[in-house]
């Protein structure tokens, strides 16, 4: 669920946040409480407990300093979450792979997507419309753009293939993301959760009158263990959104050869 929105804070202060154009120096040459600093401890934070434990007063806290030291190098909580977001953003930012083809390119990028939700599950509470423009978003910009440049698409298809990967992936992992909580909060797994309540399911409901729930559930939870698994619900998914993609390219002229996948 949404609990905060990003690109909020002042513009030139964000900015200047962002690109580290400006930073307090101590007289001994070195920053004495970094913007760095503060910004890890942050995502430490949220990491841990989520946005909503995130405050200026809590980073002070775990950094031992003073909450009004934190706004020398922060101007505020909506700069600082933007600095966050920015940071993190690097880590799916992965080394080009020439030797791939697009379909490939694609896949590793919603891969990376996938793993840095896992590992920063609070991106899921922040709204990105108005995304932070730092250099680590850009770069990922520009990383996910180059997995589709030259295979014939339009700049604007570029940038809807980009952001169709991307949407699909923030909707796609919610779920695991909810399981993994599930499991930390109620000290059950997915499966014994679900090998506790199928033997009363099986015994309260008709067959007959849920044919093919009873069907094809059956055959599902004996194959996962558990409701559902996401993890496989996005990679099917993932395969389907790239078929589109090369459907896309074949039929988009037939006088022209096929770009194949693969290149």
């Amino acid at each position: 669920m949404t609990t905060e929105y990003s690109g909020t804070g002042d513009p030139a202060r964000s900015l200047a946040l962002l690109w580290r154009t400006r930073e307090r120096v101590s007289r001994r040459g070195r920053p004495d409480l970094s913007v760095d600093r503060i910004v890890r401890t942050a995502i430490d934070i949220a990491d841990a407990d989520g946005l909503p434990a995130l405050s200026m007063r809590r980073v002070a806290e775990n950094l031992g300093v003073g909450t009004m030291s934190l706004y020398t190098h922060v101007p505020g909580k909506a700069e600082l979450l933007d600095v966050m977001l920015d940071t993190v953003t690097g880590e799916a930012v992965l080394p080009d792979d020439p030797a791939t083809g697009w379909r490939e390119r694609l896949r590793r990028i919603a891969h990376a997507n996938w793993d840095l939700y896992l590992r920063h599950p609070w991106l899921l509470q922040v709204a990105t419309t108005r995304p932070p423009l730092g250099p680590h978003v850009i770069a990922k910009y520009e990383h996910e753009l180059r997995a589709v440049d030259g295979i014939g698409l339009t700049d604007l298809e570029m940038d809807a293939v980009v952001a169709l990967v991307n949407g699909y992936v923030h909707g796609a992992v919610r779920p695991a993301v909810e399981a993994a909580r599930a499991t930390d909060r109620t000290g059950m797994t997915e499966q014994q959760w679900w090998q506790a309540h199928a033997p009363y399911l099986e015994r309260a409901m008709d067959p007959r009158r849920y044919p093919l729930a009873v069907r094809v559930g059956a055959t599902a939870g004996q194959e996962y263990q558990a409701a559902t698994d996401p993890h496989r619900a996005f990679e099917f998914g993932l395969e389907r959104l790239l078929d589109g993609v090369e459907a896309l390219l074949r039929h988009r002229d037939h006088r022209t050869p096929a770009i194949d996948p693969d290149r």
